[in-house]
């Protein structure tokens, strides 16, 4: 057993060395040659990220066994057999494309929680602290919060019973959580490409650059989907202007520096920046202070100025 265990993870290894080989082979190129900031192939943090990267590949699908376990066990007593049945009859391709719609919606509010939620955000402003944004920041996540967001996106295509509600393999969740990775090395890219009215539609490097800034309060807290951005214009957290990209990424609130004390980090700690949480701090304190009243009506105006264009 043991063995064989060794044997997968292995395999496993071996796979992720591959992928990431021809990760290096598409990207670096494109981000040297169309880059939106230039930047060193081997710029400050990229051991950290590699160690991100494999660890990121690996354990969430070990974490996410139990509470999809769960969530399963739940729809199939908690959902009508005929409904979970009259959906998984529809064409695949109508299932595919309604999942897609309402794991992005889950998806979208797990990642928006992670903003909005202290404790949540220990875990999320790992991902955020990077100050340069390129295709290897996209794994540059705890595991913590990947699952968590991973979870939300499946939650709603359990329900719907466009995941096997027996807790089974199903391809719809495997399409979403596979394109769901491979897309998120595409938008991270540190490049300059605009898509003109097709931005409206998918995602792209300049939706999700704005989702990264650190340009000042009245632009975070911005573009939480992963594929679809009317989604965020459903929600009221859409911006993006034609003609500006972020020009500064990071956070203002100090973490360790070290790989090993960022895993640990989030649970030992409820620092929470205000500067990129506005809602976080809401929840916890009532009081209204004239900071926060500024920078509200900067969103406001921001976000006006972006409607009138």
């Amino acid at each position: 057993m043991s063995r064989s265990l060794d044997q997968n993870l292995l395999l496993s290894v071996f796979r992720l060395c591959v992928w990431l080989v021809l990760l290096t082979v598409i990207f670096v190129p494109l981000e040297r040659l169309f880059a939106l900031h230039p930047q060193k192939m081997f710029r400050k943090a990229i051991v950290t990220d590699v160690a991100y990267y494999f660890l990121s590949s690996l354990i969430p699908g070990f974490l996410l066994g139990a509470p999809i376990a769960l969530l399963a066990w739940l729809v199939h007593h908690a959902i009508p057999v005929a409904f979970t049945s009259a959906v998984r009859a529809w064409p695949t391709w109508l299932q595919i494309a309604v999942g897609f719609v309402v794991g992005d919606i889950g998806a979208y509010w797990g990642h928006r929680w992670t903003h909005e939620i202290p404790f949540l955000w220990r875990f999320h402003a790992i991902h955020h602290s990077a100050e340069h944004v390129d295709f290897m920041v996209s794994t540059r996540a705890h595991p913590v919060d990947m699952v968590f967001t991973h979870f939300c996106g499946l939650i709603p295509l359990y329900v719907l019973g466009l995941a096997a509600p027996s807790g089974g393999a199903s391809l719809v969740a495997i399409l979403f959580l596979l394109l769901g990775t491979v897309w998120g090395f595409f938008i991270h890219a540190n490049v300059r490409w605009r898509f003109g009215p097709l931005e409206r539609l998918i995602s792209t490097p300049a939706f999700h650059h704005w989702h990264h800034t650190n340009d000042g309060p009245a632009y975070v807290n911005k573009n939480y989907a992963t594929f679809l951005p009317w989604v965020d214009r459903l929600f009221g957290t859409l911006y993006l202007p034609k003609d500006r990209q972020p020009a500064h990424y990071g956070i203002d609130e100090p973490l360790p520096a070290n790989f090993l004390g960022q895993l640990v980090g989030p649970f030992l700690t409820s620092r929470v920046s205000a500067d990129l949480q506005p809602a976080a701090t809401g929840l916890t304190s009532a009081v209204d202070s004239s900071e926060q009243q500024i920078s509200r009506a900067a969103t406001q105006a921001v976000d006006h100025e972006y409607t009138a264009k």
